[in-house]
C-alpha cells in the first residue's frame, strides 16, 4: 500500500463529498424557507452515514446546521 496515494485518493472523496453535500443542504434549505416549512432561523439536527463496503467501515456522523 502506498500511503501517499491512500490519503490523496481519501482527500480527493472528502472532497467531493463535502461540495455535493453542501449544494444539495444549501438547496434543501432554501426551498423550505421558501415554501414556508422552515422560517430561516432553526437549527437542524443532521446526520451522514459513511460507508465502505470493501473494509466493512460504517460510520455515523452527527451535527447541526445552524441556519442563523
Amino acid at each position: 500500500m502506498n500511503d501517499d496515494a491512500l490519503n490523496v485518493s481519501v482527500r480527493k472523496f472528502l472532497k467531493k463529498v463535502g461540495v455535493t453535500a453542501q449544494r444539495e443542504i444549501e438547496q434543501a434549505v432554501r426551498t423550505a424557507v421558501s415554501g414556508g416549512r422552515l422560517k430561516g432561523n432553526e437549527t437542524l439536527p443532521a446526520k451522514a452515514m459513511l460507508t465502505i463496503d470493501g473494509i466493512g467501515l460504517a460510520v455515523e456522523i452527527e451535527g447541526a446546521i445552524e441556519l442563523e
